[in-house]
């Protein structure tokens, strides 16, 4: 890629609205990850007793178990969430950015 190509593209306003939407996103996501993630770590840490209380009388399995499941699904659910939106609107930015520039 030439010089001249890579100042084409960022001087394209559609690559700062590109860039601009895809920064906020991952930002928002990985905020909620963080929350997820360390409010899980806080619970564990400050509040263990809450996690350890059985899911029903006579269970084995305790409430520690789907709260630290939910933190692991949430990070699949959040990278699908980004993949799903990659896919569609910032693919559609990328492709019109080429188009305009070829």
């Amino acid at each position: 890629m030439t010089t001249d190509s890579v100042e084409a593209i960022t001087r394209h306003p559609l690559y700062a609205e590109l860039v601009t939407k895809r920064k906020r996103f991952a930002w928002i996501l990985t905020f909620l990850m963080f929350l997820f993630y360390y409010g899980f770590i806080m619970i564990v840490a400050y509040a263990p007793k809450s996690l350890a209380v059985p899911l029903w009388a006579g269970s084995v399995t305790t409430v520690g178990i789907p709260v630290g499941l939910s933190v692991i699904i949430s990070a699949f659910v959040l990278t699908g969430i980004y993949v799903y939106r990659a896919n569609g609107e910032f693919d559609r930015l990328t492709k019109s950015i080429q188009e305009d520039l070829r």
